[in-house]
């Protein structure tokens, strides 16, 4: 093993990491504190699923999907719509004797943070070549949130053991996805700069304000009452170890690290990224159990700090 390029590549990851995870902490402090009270997290949360997420839904999707000019743009959302759903027949088979009871703990290791934390860590480590990054992660997106947004919403908040209503799949983030995408198929997204930039501006408050959401949350979670062990394990195996060694696996196979390398990166920071921010938004606007996910979130972002740069590192070393 080529010690000195693994130690690079990690490092860089775990800058970017932990930069994210500063922002998380600094909610999580205040909550601590008694800066900002359980209403205000709750507020802010309202305010994302409601108006900034849904607004840098559309305003992604309208700047940068253009199906015209890159035929094979629907590998990627394909790619998000499969890979939680992979996961969750996974981690159902380690809950497989008590699967109706634990439908809220499969969520946690199948859909991952595409975005939030995604996007910033491709900031730090490929400057000059995030306008591709980025776009990488928009089209996956495509894919990942309406499975986010009515799968995983239904599991994390426990309405699949309640009957199930079809107005509540169609949450504003999973709304806001399809009429963009339609839009652009209808050639609607070419919409004036004074409608489109406000837009623009409430929806880059989504990133900052989710991650302070998630520390603001973990922070008010108790220490005392950790998930049990046989939990951790299991979430940490299927989120950590399998997801990056499928992904890794595939990439392998299919050569992609030789036709575009950058894309290869993509896909293995996101197999390997901590679980999705927007499942304890969830929790905290439709109900749920917010000690277990809580407790859990903070457990697998703390190893995130070290298995996110560990499996690119990885990833790099294997295709050198």
């Amino acid at each position: 093993m080529d010690v000195e390029l693994f130690a690079k590549v990690f490092g860089n990851m775990f800058v970017a990491v932990i930069k994210i995870f500063i922002v998380a902490f600094i909610g999580g402090v205040m909550v601590r504190r008694k800066i900002i009270s359980q209403e205000h997290i709750q507020g802010l949360s309202e305010a994302t699923v409601k108006i900034f997420l849904p607004a840098l839904v559309i305003t992604n999707i309208l700047s940068s999907f253009d199906p015209w000019q890159s035929h094979d743009w629907w590998i990627l959302p394909l790619i998000g719509l499969i890979m939680p759903l992979v996961l969750l027949l996974i981690i159902s088979v380690f809950y497989i004797g008590n699967l109706k009871k634990s439908l809220n703990k499969i969520p946690l290791a199948a859909f991952q943070n595409a975005g939030y934390l995604v996007l910033p860590v491709g900031q730090v480590i490929f400057p000059d070549k995030f306008q591709k990054f980025a776009l990488y992660v928009f089209l996956l997106v495509l894919g990942f949130t309406p499975v986010l947004w009515s799968l995983g919403k239904i599991l994390i908040t426990g309405e699949a053991s309640k009957k199930l209503k079809l107005k509540g799949l169609f949450t504003p983030p999973f709304v806001a996805n399809i009429v963009a995408v339609a839009m652009v198929f209808l050639h609607l997204n070419k919409i004036p700069e004074i409608i489109f930039d406000p837009l623009d501006l409430i929806g880059s408050a989504t990133i900052p304000v989710a991650t302070f959401i998630l520390g603001a949350t973990l922070g008010s979670i108790s220490f005392k009452n950790l998930p049990p062990l046989k939990d951790i394990l299991k979430i940490f195996s299927v989120k950590y170890l399998i997801a990056p060694a499928i992904v890794i696996f595939i990439l392998q196979i299919t050569k992609l690290k030789n036709l575009n390398p950058l894309m290869a990166d993509f896909l293995v920071i996101e197999a390997s990224a901590a679980p999705a921010a927007n499942l304890i938004v969830m929790v905290r606007k439709y109900g749920g159990d917010t000690q277990f996910t809580g407790s859990m979130m903070l457990l697998m972002y703390f190893f995130a700090i070290i298995t996110m740069p560990a499996a690119l590192a990885i990833w790099t070393i294997v295709n050198v």
